[in-house]
Formats: C-alpha cells, structure tokens, sequence
C-alpha cells in the first residue's frame, strides 16, 4: 500500500479487496481519533486529508468500521515499511484467509449462522440463503477459501496518492 494513500482511497482499496459494494457507511479509528466522511452529526475528521504516512508508524494499529449495522471491525497493523519492488503495481494483496462474508449478512453472528444454514441442507433456511446468494448449490459456497489473485484482480492500480 502506498504510504501517501488517503484515507478515502484506503476505504475503497478495502472495499476491492474484500470483494464488497460500498453499500455502507465506514470509520478508521487511529489513537482514538475517528476518520470519515465528513458529516456534522458523526463528527468525523475528513478522512479525505489524512494519509496512512501522516498517521502511521510501523507496527501501529487501527480499525476500519464498515457498516454500522453489522459492524464489520478490522484490526489493521501496519507490519513495515519498505520502499516499492519493481514490476509491482500499488496496492498488492500478498495473502489473506477465508472468502468475504457477504454484505447485510448480519455481522459477524449473522454470518455464523450463515455457515451453518449453507452446511446443512435440511435447514429450513437452506433453500432461502442459497437464493439470497445466488448460489445454484451449497458447494459454490467455500467459506474457508482465499486467493490472492482474486483480491488482487479486483484492486485498483494506484498511481498518486
């Protein structure tokens, strides 16, 4: 990730990343400080003006809250620092674990229980959910399944902060 990202921008780098539409409302939460949309009645700080360099120092923490209804929390850490390898493009996704839980599913509880509807096709929610998702069949759905290519095909190449 580019140091000079903007907040703004890290939101939809996030967004690609995890495969999700942006339906919702975020925050980034950095030394209790939250950064978002510009808005009198959140009273966030305008996420637009702020960059992950002007924030963040290696091995530093923070949150990125997305829909806040569900209220998907991600602890980032920023591991290093490092200056940019050749033939890469901006942001590279270099791992992760299990497939992005889809959007209005509930939080985290929610998409529990959509684990466990999916794995048991005797659920009367079964059918509904697979409907819901699109899914012709419970096996297309792979919640422990990640690939870095995919993330990666969806992320934008970033050229200017």
């Amino acid at each position: 990730m580019p140091a000079a990202i903007r907040l703004d921008r890290l939101h939809s780098v996030i967004q690609d990343a995890m495969g999700w539409q942006n339906c919702h409302m975020h925050a980034f939460t950095i030394d209790g400080v939250q950064y978002g949309r510009p808005s009198g009645e959140l009273g966030f700080r305008d996420e637009r003006t702020a960059t992950l360099a002007t924030l963040l120092k290696p091995r530093a923490h923070f949150v990125y809250t997305y829909d806040f209804g569900d209220s998907w929390e991600h602890l980032i850490t920023v591991e290093q620092v490092q200056t940019a390898s050749a033939g890469l493009h901006y942001p590279y996704c270099m791992d992760g674990a299990g497939t992005c839980p889809p959007e209005d599913c509930g939080g985290t509880p929610g998409y529990s229980d959509l684990k466990v509807i999916l794995a048991d096709p005797a659920h009367e929610e079964h059918h509904a959910m697979l409907v819901w998702l699109g899914l012709r069949s419970a096996t297309e759905f792979a919640p422990d399944r990640f690939a870095p290519d995919e993330a990666n095909a969806r992320l934008p190449r970033l050229t200017a902060p």
